[in-house]
């Protein structure tokens, strides 16, 4: 049985991020991305399978050293499927924000 990893629980822990985030700057090795988490290197390559599982890992193999690169193209699906809702929380808090100032004009109005 194939298990299906879903992309927005693997970008939900801050560990997996964290790795996302290194590996975007450059590629790396699962051992040198160990290295900047005090978690063990098997925790680390867990986190690791995931994101590849996912597809936001790309690996490729120079010898024997396998390195995991970024993969743009998944995290730009996961933006074009948060876009909507971004547009519709940017709407919502610009209109809070006009009513907001529609009362403070209001309340700071001089009475006749």
């Amino acid at each position: 049985m194939e298990i299906r990893r879903d992309v927005f629980q693997a970008i939900a822990d801050p560990t997996r991020r964290a790795i996302l985030g290194l590996v975007a700057l450059q590629a790396m090795t699962p051992g040198t991305i160990a290295e900047n988490f005090d978690s063990s290197r098997q925790t680390i390559s867990k986190h690791i399978q995931i994101l590849n599982e996912c597809e936001l890992l790309n690996q490729t193999q120079s010898g024997r050293e396998i390195y995991y690169h970024f993969n743009p193209n998944k995290m730009k699906e996961i933006a074009d499927w948060l876009e909507p809702y971004r547009k519709m929380w940017e709407g919502r808090f610009t209109a809070i924000e006009d009513l907001l100032n529609e009362m403070q004009t209001k309340a700071t109005k001089p009475k006749k």
